[in-house]
């Protein structure tokens, strides 16, 4: 569905709860007429067939709200009679279509056919007195565009009912919306963006998760108090959201997109992606703003634009080769170019793709697994490259605007046994570029200008995958900008964002198989004893969770410090029985277990100061952590936790300030921003993540709620 300024809607999360509310009925088609078919309206058409199985399904999903009579239920409004057909008399049975789609059953959208959501639209139909025929009604958005409800549209109606004919509605102030001041956003203030806003998924080109704002402080945290929440349709949400001129755009399950006002959670517009059916929902973690335009990956493997101050579609490009990829991340959006990643196990090798930032049109893309002809390809043990797979590109790139490069960083491969094989012949090796590295791209042609690798022949589902930070640091005695970065493993490392030629490595000390790093190439020698075992189950910290996992860090550039959500995990690597489904294809699997010297804590939040490569301290809780990390002026680092909580710490000492605990586990990075001179501080939350999945076993005392969820939660100082 397209964008909408319509104000009738009913929050997603109130209709699923009680199926199909009237006023939202009826405010779908306010989403749904951009691209309406321009054909001469015709009358539905439906098997008696289809109205009969669309009974049987309305008994199933919806009777328990809106009575088996359709209008006798306790708890949702009638569905037949003179309120329902007046909503939907003269509009398209499209947007009856798609609502259903995006709304029933309760808290399983999306989870039927479509041909049984036509069958629903027959049922509805026939109890409103439409007669049926000899053609089936199509299961098609496409075709049903063109088919009406029958009747007059009626006088506009809201959530609770008909307006009378005669009624004359007192007047009343429109509040004022941030959008009709919404300005286009420059490459000037995406390098250097006004205090109070967050224009990206770290803020600014450099990544830094940093905010400036310094109205929350040490001595005033404890007072954070809910400003407001809005809920989100429920499932995995991991997305940043993003603010500019007291706009708050946020995305949900469901490729559900909300401009809100930043101040008050209030809607101004919504684009719901209407999905090919069994589409699975896609990590989303950033949208992008450029220009006049909000760009994000979709879970059907697209990226889309649409126009920022009213939510419609400018275009939609798809950018998955085929259904071995997918989109997990964000776009970064520089130069005129939208830069996005894909993930998977796709024949040779994952890829970032670059668009035109105003037409969508295609670009280039860039194989972050060497093609034929290029010669890194004999990194791969002689392995063809219709057999290589894996770097996958699931966070967003930083940008340097004065080199005009783009960093991205790349995944691992789960086919791990070719690489694992001693090295076949001379002038080949088995370190499989371009996997856990960072790569220097030029956005205007996706040409390759340096790349780093990390690791080597990884063996362990150790990515490299996360967010490259651009830091200016003084490395002996000279000022050098550096790309800064750490993988799964827990080692920081800064290479030259020139070159990438490698400058330092600081091990944050939860892993356990790396035995040194050349202080001058960053090679690192790896205990062969870690190594897998075809024989042995053998112990390797961390667990393929991290360690550092996706979630960011912030960089605080008053202090040189950075602040990194961590996780003191370890795996035990098994061999995997013959004809057994295995973790990685060299044939163990992982399973997780405590560190050797563990006491149940397993979260921490860790300072460190690159200046100096110390650290500063070290915040260990019980819980996991499960967000990003956002450190503020105010001296204040916030950062969530699977155990619900939303916490606060002392930027200088790590002690913990403030927390509040929220209505599901937090998933994204925490923002901070500026609406009409107030600071705010806001979390996603979004049952679904890598840690819901994963570490639960090992705290056994954390229950999560009995339905999973998704919202965001917003928060403020006492006005």
């Amino acid at each position: 569905m397209s964008g909408s300024h319509r104000s009738g809607w009913l929050g997603l999360a109130a209709v699923a709860a009680c199926g199909m509310g009237v006023g939202a009925l009826a405010a779908a088609q306010g989403a749904g007429e951009q691209g309406a078919a321009a054909t001469a309206p015709a009358a539905p058409s439906f098997t008696s067939a289809q109205s009969a199985t669309g009974e049987s399904l309305y008994a199933q999903s919806c009777a328990s709200c809106h009575g088996a009579q359709l209008n006798d239920g306790r708890f949702g409004p009638p569905l037949r009679g003179d309120a329902f057909a007046g909503h939907w008399s003269g509009r398209s049975l499209a947007d009856l279509f798609q609502f259903l789609k995006g709304a029933m059953p309760p808290g399983k959208a999306g989870s039927l056919t479509d041909e049984a959501y036509a069958q629903l639209v027959a049922y509805l139909l026939a109890q409103n007195g439409v007669t049926a025929g000899q053609s089936a009604l199509p299961a098609d958005t496409d075709a049903l565009r063109a088919v009406r409800f029958p009747g007059v549209p009626a006088v506009p109606e809201g959530p609770g009912g008909r307006l009378a004919p005669d009624a004359t509605l007192p007047p009343w102030p429109a509040a004022p919306n941030p959008l009709d001041t919404f300005t286009p956003v420059t490459e000037t203030m995406l390098q250097n963006p006004a205090p109070g806003e967050w224009l990206t998924w770290r803020r600014d080109y450099a990544d830094s998760g940093f905010s400036p704002l310094t109205q929350i402080t040490r001595s005033n945290v404890g007072n954070l108090r809910l400003a407001w929440s809005l809920s989100l349709p429920p499932g995995n949400d991991e997305a940043t959201p993003l603010e500019h001129d007291g706009v708050l755009f946020v995305y949900g399950p469901s490729d559900l997109v909300l401009a809100l006002n930043a101040s008050t959670g209030a809607e101004l517009w919504r684009y719901h992606r209407e999905l090919p059916q069994h589409t699975a929902q896609a990590n989303i973690r950033n949208l992008a703003l450029y220009g006049d335009k909000l760009y994000f990956g979709t879970s059907d493997g697209h990226v889309v634009a649409l126009y920022a101050t009213n939510g419609r579609v400018a275009w939609d490009q798809p950018i998955v080769d085929g259904p071995q990829w997918r989109v997990s991340g964000g776009p970064l959006v520089a130069e005129n170019v939208v830069m996005e990643g894909v993930a998977g196990n796709g024949p040779g090798g994952d890829y970032v793709a670059g668009f035109d930032a105003q037409t969508g049109r295609r670009l280039w893309k860039f194989h972050d697994i060497p093609q034929t002809g290029d010669p890194n390809g004999r990194t791969w043990n002689d392995t063809p490259l219709a057999k290589r797979n894996g770097g996958s590109i699931w966070t967003a790139g930083s940008y340097d605007p004065q080199l005009e490069l783009a960093f991205f960083g790349t995944g691992n491969t789960y086919d791990t046994a070719p690489l694992l094989h001693p090295v076949k012949q001379p002038g080949i090796s088995n370190a499989g570029l371009y996997l856990d590295s960072t790569v220097a791209l030029d956005p205007k042609t996706g040409r390759l200008a340096w790349y780093h690798q990390y690791l080597p022949d990884d063996q362990w589902d150790f990515d490299y995958a996360f967010e490259r930070q651009i830091i200016p640091l003084t490395i002996r005695g000279q000022s050098r900008t550096l790309v800064v970065t750490a993988g799964k493993i827990s080692i920081y490392e800064g290479v030259d964002a020139d070159n990438g030629k490698f400058e330092f490595a600081y091990d944050l000390g939860i892993q356990n198989f790396v035995k040194a790093i050349n202080p001058r190439t960053g090679a690192k020698t790896i205990d062969m004893s870690r190594y897998p075992d075809k024989d042995h189950p053998i112990t390797v910290c961390p667990h393929p969770g991290g360690g550092r996992e996706w979630t960011p860090g912030s960089y605080n550039p008053q202090t040189h410090t950075v602040y990194l959500p961590l996780n003191e995990f370890c795996m035990e690597l098994r061999p995997t029985p013959a004809g057994t489904p295995a973790s990685l294809s060299s044939g163990v699997s992982w399973s997780l277990k405590p560190r050797a010297d563990s006491d149940g804590r397993y979260g921490r939040v860790q300072a460190v100061n690159l200046q100096t490569r110390q650290t500063t301290w070290k915040t260990r809780e019980r819980a996991p952590f499960t967000t990003g990390a956002l450190d503020t002026a105010g001296g204040v680092v916030f950062a969530g936790a699977l155990d619900r909580s939303f916490s606060a710490y002392d930027d200088e000492t790590g002690a913990r300030l403030w927390h509040t605990i929220l209505d599901d586990a937090p998933n994204a990075a925490p923002i901070s921003y500026l609406a009409d001179g107030h600071q705010y501080v806001a979390v996603v939350v979004g049952f679904g993540g890598p840690g819901e999945s994963t570490f639960p076993v090992m705290l056994p005392e954390i229950k999560y709620p009995a339905t999973p969820s998704a919202s965001i939660w917003v928060f403020e100082l006492p006005r």
